[in-house]
């Protein structure tokens, strides 16, 4: 019975101001009023209805309400404040009729209390957030003061309770007027996500912002404390994801100038301002939105009536062969002759080389871009190849368009940003054409590594495939300028990325083949590499994993994170806030979830905070529905793609249900063939049939049989 006891009883600490502190049983069972009622006994107060407990915690210091009074443990210390209510009541008298100095507490508790639901809630009933909007507009607040105002508004606007839609065009001028002008960094940084949230959330704001806050006025920010200049960068990328095609091309040609990428160089990425995985992400963000202005040109075909883009095949032709006065003397033929040579396939109309999406146009226009800024290299590779048997010339034309597809999908040109990613490459920050000069370094490279594989026609494929390796690689490395990506690429030689070849080469081998005695071996082994991977994904799930938070309108929450854990047990389920760097462990973790609870795992658009929303990180969703616990969900939002096959395989194994991610299809594959080449390494250069040999009949004797008598 005392074990029982334990398990909803917890002994912890109670602190409130000028009185001796009090240690108590905290009873799970009782209700929260009826222990407010014995501590207020206990220090003879009166009215126990106006106050309630908070956390004391650095990190934590909400009200305790019945919905997260589970997160007491034993040993925490608690404090005796007054009611959300109350606080609330007292804070807006102050704001409305105290002294100056009594108002500039009164809101700098505010800023810090506005972050509690509980808080929020009740200060949003009593007109709190009203008489904060009416206070921004009329601009008579400054400095520390308006800092902490500002901020309390982001903080009450926050979970979603209000809509964005509620504020007036004097507010927005308002809060445009301190982004425009100089503010301490706490002004502005508030601000600024003022305007971001208005932006991306309210109807007709985006309009009235665009308008109001010039495109210098942001990049001027860039220059600002690390803090300012993240949320710059996140109201650059609001901007650009609500801007028309127009309007985001002339926002891009800006940032793209020579002034600003000085800014973004020497202020964010050499400076160790990008560092941080929020600053990661927007740069990510902009690099995608940035990027996407070529998915217009990758998707279009080019028209037989396109003379523009007749025009440019035919400078292509002109730059690499004509001297000085001798196009006249070319007819026809002589042109049908250089188009062969430039490596088109259709070599009597180029044109119909382009008519491919992707890569459409946009390879066109990258061919024309390296003729244009890089004359001598564009020539020397043309005439190269033109001087080669001609199995063995590399198809300029050929080549280009299968580079710009390929660079198309590494850089996931023309897919939505994803709400994880913070993966960013800041080469791309460094040029205002650096998609094409990304071109330009890696054609010369597919030549380069054409003549090192000796390729013929027929090896095109091979060719496109190791290039493509190539620059993956390169790319990983996240190289800071173009010199950088062109130094790498030099080193990742062919025979650098031969083993690769010889590895997939190997995966075609007899032991990957149907024969049936490796078909029964690759069955007889699989249950203990199941067993394997099941082990594997329980250990990442007891490492734990961080996990972004999302308000309840699916947004991405910045700088806000939450981590959960699974015990070394396997039976309990530990979570709780964290901050972007920690790794907290089990017993520091708050809440906690038995396993047994879990009634199924959801993934997807089936999970309870995704329903009806078309966000890209819907597909990373995954939720637990629970059962026998007031909570009806376990929601998450896994930060890629192998975090949330882990996971889902992991709480599948903890349910004894089927692991079924592609990840553990992948594991299992590589896994199975690891194992049965380390079994057949016996047989090696044996040839082994598609079907065992038969066993010959039973001697009609055994008389032959040696006897030692």
């Amino acid at each position: 019975m005392p074990a029982m006891k334990d398990s909803y009883i917890v002994k912890i600490a109670v602190e409130m101001t000028d009185q001796v502190p009090q240690l108590i049983e905290f009873n799970q069972k009782q209700p929260l009023a009826a222990i407010i009622q014995e501590l207020c006994n206990g220090w003879n107060l009166t009215e126990p209805d106006q106050y309630a407990l908070q956390f004391n915690d650095s990190n934590n210091n909400n009200y305790i309400t019945e919905k997260n009074r589970n997160e007491i443990k034993n040993g925490s210390v608690l404090r005796l404040n007054f009611s959300p209510a109350k606080t609330a009541q007292d804070i807006l008298h102050k704001l409305n009729n105290a002294s100056p100095e009594e108002k500039a507490s009164a809101v700098a508790t505010l800023s810090v209390l506005s972050a509690d639901m509980t808080f929020a809630l009740e200060f949003i009933n009593k007109q709190g957030l009203t008489l904060i909007i009416k206070q921004i507009e009329k601009g008579n607040c400054k400095g520390t003061v308006l800092a902490h105002t500002l901020l309390s508004f982001v903080e009450l606007m926050e979970p979603g309770i209000v809509s964005w839609d509620v504020l007036n065009g004097d507010f927005i001028t308002k809060v445009a007027t301190l982004v425009n002008t100089t503010q301490e960094p706490e002004v502005t940084q508030a601000a600024l996500s003022i305007l971001e949230n208005v932006v991306l959330n309210s109807t007709e704001g985006y309009g009235q912002v665009e308008r109001e806050v010039p495109i210098m006025s942001l990049t001027n920010h860039l220059q600002a404390a690390p803090v300012v200049q993240q949320n710059a960068v996140a109201l650059i990328n609001a901007l650009l994801s609500r801007a028309d095609t127009s309007k985001r091309r002339l926002l891009v040609q800006t940032l793209t100038s020579k002034q600003v990428r000085l800014i973004i160089q020497n202020s964010i990425l050499h400076s160790g301002s990008s560092s941080g995985a929020e600053m990661g992400h927007q740069l990510y963000v902009l690099q995608t939105l940035m990027l996407g202005l070529l998915e217009q040109r990758k998707l279009t075909k080019m028209d037989p009536q396109d003379q523009d883009g007749h025009d440019k095949i035919r400078e292509l032709r002109r730059i690499a062969f004509d001297s000085e006065g001798a196009s006249s003397l070319r007819g026809t033929q002589g042109f049908t002759r250089d188009y062969k040579k430039l490596g088109f396939k259709n070599d009597i109309n180029p044109a119909l080389d382009f008519t491919e999406t992707p890569p459409g146009l946009l390879a066109l226009d990258c061919m024309i871009y390296f003729a244009r800024n890089h004359p001598d290299s564009y020539t020397k590779l043309v005439l190269e190849n033109s001087c080669r048997a001609d199995e063995h010339e590399c198809p300029f034309g050929r080549a280009s368009v299968e580079l710009v597809r390929i660079l198309c999908e590494l850089l996931k040109i023309g897919e939505a940003p994803s709400e994880q990613c913070v993966a960013y490459q800041p080469l791309f920050f460094t040029h205002d054409h650096p998609f094409e000069e990304c071109y330009c370094i890696c054609i010369v490279l597919l030549n380069k590594t054409w003549k090192e594989m000796r390729a013929t026609a027929e090896d095109f494929g091979k060719v496109a495939s190791v290039v493509k390796e190539q620059i993956s690689r390169a790319l990983e490395t996240s190289p800071g300028s173009l010199d950088q990506l062109k130094t790498k690429l030099q080193t990742l030689t062919y025979s650098e990325i031969t083993q690769l070849w010889q590895l997939e080469r190997n995966t075609r081998e007899e032991w990957e083949s149907h024969a049936k005695p490796v078909v029964e071996l690759r069955e007889l082994i699989t249950p203990e590499i199941m067993e394997l991977i099941k082990q594997q994904r329980l250990n990442y799930l007891i490492e734990g994993t961080r996990f972004t938070k999302y308000s309840p309108r699916g947004q991405r929450i910045k700088d806000k994170f939450w981590f959960m854990r699974l015990s070394p047990n396997y039976k309990v389920l530990h979570y709780g806030d964290c901050d972007e760097k920690s790794t907290p462990m089990a017993e520091e973790l708050p809440s906690k979830l038995a396993v047994s609870d879990v009634k199924a795992l959801l993934v997807g658009k089936e999970c309870p905070h995704m329903r009806g929303r078309k966000a890209s990180h819907t597909q990373l969703a995954f939720s637990l529905t629970l059962e026998g616990v007031d909570l009806q969900s376990l929601d998450c939002v896994a930060p890629d793609e192998l975090t949330l096959a882990y996971w889902t395989d992991g709480v599948n194994a903890l349910l004894a249900q089927k692991m079924i991610s592609k990840e553990m299809e992948k594991d299992l594959d590589t896994l199975l063939s690891m194992e049965i080449k380390l079994r057949l390494l016996d047989a090696e250069g044996v040839a082994i049939p598609q079907d065992p040999p038969t066993i010959p009949p039973d001697p009609p004797h055994y008389h032959f049989c040696f006897d030692l008598k």
